[in-house]
């Protein structure tokens, strides 16, 4: 059975299947199970239809390793911000719900940091600069200078992430937690990991746990997780309004005071 969807602006329907087909070539690593794109084009997608199941500790397990190992699955020397291979030519990386998709940037880098900070970070904070205190945009700024200094990029290698892995697009099938709705590129693995904690998952010490027994996290990930959410609680913030903005704030100062 399959799933079709339109999508508004049209190529958005070939990024996600760009993004979908990308992160199911991790599946041969060890990767978790990717929904199946069955056709792409111009405002319309059809996707395997995933089977509903039951979350359990075995399964959380399983996507916690399984994870680790698609974030893993990129060659050594993967930029900061490449996109999949068959990304569609002259189209920018999309984020955001289907009915609010916006644009952000698509030039790569040796840094995290810079990457994230020009190609994330700037597009988010300039369009919310107009509806934002002085105060606040400050703060902000602060966090994004902070994070564009590379101080806490950590040595960590370029994975494949999926980009945008809140529980929502986590699906829990018959056979174990499937992916879908990616944005799919080249970042810092601690982003996946930081958006899974955003709005809750079944059993998620489970996943996380078995993550880092599968590919051991550097320390103090823990206290970074501000960081890596920033950009996501900003976006929520301009998309959905103030009531994001206590949480997005705290996560800019914690992420100027991190040490």
């Amino acid at each position: 059975m399959s799933f079709t969807k339109s999508t508004t602006p049209p190529q958005a329907a070939l990024v996600e299947a760009a993004g979908l087909r990308w992160l199911k070539r991790a599946e041969h690593d060890g990767g978790p199970p990717v929904a199946g794109v069955i056709a792409a084009e111009h405002g319309r997608l059809e996707l395997e239809e995933v089977p509903s199941g039951t979350p359990s500790p075995e399964a959380a397990e399983a996507f916690g390793s399984a994870l680790a190992r698609m974030h893993r699955s990129l060659p050594a020397g993967t930029e900061f911000g490449e996109l999949p291979d068959d990304h569609p030519s002259g189209v920018p990386p999309l984020f955001g719900p289907a009915d609010a998709l916006f644009e952000v940037g698509a030039d790569t880098y040796d840094s995290w940091g810079v990457f994230h900070a020009r190609e994330r970070l700037d597009p988010v904070l300039e369009r919310l600069s107009t509806h934002i205190s002085m105060d606040d945009a400050s703060v902000l700024a602060k966090a994004r200078n902070r994070i564009a200094s590379g101080e806490l990029d950590l040595d960590e290698p370029a994975s494949r992430l999926h980009g945008d892995l809140w529980a929502g697009n986590v699906l829990w099938s018959p056979n174990g937690a499937v992916l879908i709705d990616p944005t799919a590129h080249a970042g810092h693995r601690e982003s996946d990991l930081a958006v899974l904690q955003m709005f809750g998952l079944p059993h998620l010490d489970t996943v996380l746990e078995a993550y880092d027994q599968t590919w051991p996290l550097t320390d103090g990930w823990e206290d970074r997780v501000p960081v890596h959410q920033l950009f996501y609680l900003a976006a929520h913030w301009l998309l959905f309004g103030s009531s994001y903005a206590p949480r997005t704030l705290e996560a800019a100062r914690r992420a100027v005071q991190y040490e």
